[in-house]
């Protein structure tokens, strides 16, 4: 486990456990729709060169369950391994902070949010979403099972609980706190492997008037966007609309709102209610069946979808190739879970791509997973001038672009990797 410094990764093993049933609707009907091979755990950055021989890789294969139509991994790795300390926080990026402002205000808006009411927030990360509850005086808890992370929260003012999420922690919790008016999960639902547990116990959580407000990439993005890098080992799900409703309404949630947000290359913001709605939501209907004729669930329009990823790796490979014998010099921008799980399925070797920079002191004089990249400072990219910069944090694109103009102005280009590589 990458200890709080962020420089080494422990020896012990991960327990890794395999699946025979889908985690939406128990069913053993699973086609397997994507296979990325073996790749070590995307946020387990490596300190030193010692630790290469050592490190350990799983299978990261997707499948479809026939049955609900809920895309999932069937191998698992203990979440003590992939989230008791962390690498990824939420406040290091321009563009989320943007986002979360925007985000509380709605939710705020949307409930008439005021200082007896209390938000509670699932996988809080750094508390950089409940600051901005906080900042209207409203009460606020955070849940957060990653210490090192959590203790940036707290020492910000955030009160932040150490733990996973499941239903028990949820009584516990209210009968301490009282009802929230509103439950937040981002990017976190996908990381659970007991869904309707996680769901039953946030339902537990709520005010008959409260909401469950969820934000996850969107399946439908995904395919059609070719983002297979969003694709790791703590992602256990993608959901679609479609399959996550079956789930909901097992654990007696029902889908009121569900919005488009662009982060994270297309999520969803999915809203629920422990009362059920006088009438389901035309934003709801609308999506369900915009999922159907995009054909989530086609094993042929999925099969497509696989065939084209396979494509999307030979163009950037052809790409780096012809860049490495015209002499240019190529870095990275970015050491995200998903430019790892891109890095690795790709095979980007170091004589490809030297070394990429990061704004995260977690990552930085860090390896990365797999691939063995060394991750620098992003002063590095104005020190040595590399030709052109592949963005593995293409989420964040725009904000990276901005933040080097005077590279670009000094002739440095950037490349995009998805949906198709391109020189920007």
């Amino acid at each position: 486990m990458i200890a709080d410094s962020g420089r080494s990764w422990a020896a012990a093993a991960p327990v890794h456990v395999l699946r025979s049933d889908c985690r939406g609707c128990g069913s053993t009907a699973l086609d397997r729709i994507l296979a990325l091979g073996d790749s070590a755990l995307a946020n387990a950055f490596l300190g030193n060169d010692s630790e290469f021989a050592t490190e350990q890789r799983f299978p990261l294969d997707v499948y479809l369950c026939q049955s609900c139509g809920l895309v999932q991994l069937l191998d698992v790795i203990d979440p003590e391994t992939l989230f008791r300390n962390y690498v990824y926080v939420t406040g290091t990026s321009t563009t989320m902070a943007a986002h979360n402002k925007e985000y509380a205000a709605t939710v705020i808006g949307r409930l008439d949010l005021g200082p007896d009411d209390l938000v509670v927030e699932i996988a809080s990360n750094d508390g950089s979403l409940l600051r901005y509850f906080d900042a209207h005086g409203i009460r606020t808890l955070g849940i957060e099972p990653a210490r090192n992370i959590a203790r940036i929260a707290r020492d910000a003012g955030i009160a932040t609980v150490e733990e996973f999420f499941t239903s028990a922690l949820a009584q516990e919790l209210r009968g301490t706190h009282g009802p929230a008016r509103a439950i937040i999960a981002n990017n976190v639902l996908a990381h659970v492997d007991d869904t309707r547990d996680f769901l039953v116990g946030a339902r537990s959580m709520l005010a008959p008037d409260g909401l469950l407000v969820v934000e996850f990439p969107w399946f439908g993005k995904l395919v059609a966007n070719l983002e297979y890098d969003t694709v790791y080992h703590e992602h256990l799900c993608y959901f679609s609309l479609t399959a996550l409703s079956r789930i909901y309404a097992e654990a007696g949630l029902y889908l009121v709102d569900v919005q488009h947000v662009p982060v994270h290359g297309g999520s969803l913001r999915v809203y629920a209610s422990p009362t059920p709605p006088a009438s389901q939501a035309a934003s709801v209907r609308n999506l369900l069946a915009e999922e159907d004729a995009a054909g989530l669930r086609d094993p042929s329009r999925l099969a497509r979808f696989a065939a084209d990823v396979s494509q999307q790796r030979s163009a950037l490979l052809a790409l780096l190739g012809s860049l490495r014998n015209e002499g240019k010099t190529v870095a990275g921008y970015g050491a995200p879970a998903k430019g790892n799980t891109m890095l690795q399925y790709c095979n980007i070797t170091r004589e490809m791509l030297p070394y990429t920079v990061d704004r995260n002191p977690f990552k930085v004089d860090c390896f990365t997973p797999g691939t063995h990249i060394p991750v620098l400072p992003v002063e590095t990219l104005a020190a040595r001038r590399p030709d052109y910069v592949l963005i593995l944090a293409w989420n964040f694109a725009d904000e990276i672009m901005t933040q080097q103009a005077a590279y670009r102005a000094a002739g440095g280009r950037f490349i995009v990797p998805l949906p198709v590589p391109r020189i920007v």
